[in-house]
């Protein structure tokens, strides 16, 4: 159960890794080319605001579990 708990989190750093390495700091993706002037986030840049947040919230009640099984 403890190896695949630190599996599990080792995956689940990686992509949180990407998704927040994907977010450009003060621009959104349509403003990376020049197509958007809004300062609301839309479509896919929501997605994975959201998504950063749910996986944030996942590692630490993961990390939490494995602390307490160790």
């Amino acid at each position: 159960m403890q190896n695949i708990l630190l599996i599990v989190q080792v995956v689940l750093s990686l992509v949180l890794i990407f998704f927040i390495l994907i977010q450009n700091k003060g621009t959104g993706f349509g403003r990376v080319w020049g197509t958007s002037s809004s300062f609301t986030r839309r479509g896919l840049e929501k997605l994975i605001f959201r998504l950063t947040f749910f996986l944030t919230a996942f590692f630490v009640i993961l990390s939490l579990i494995n602390t307490t099984f160790s």
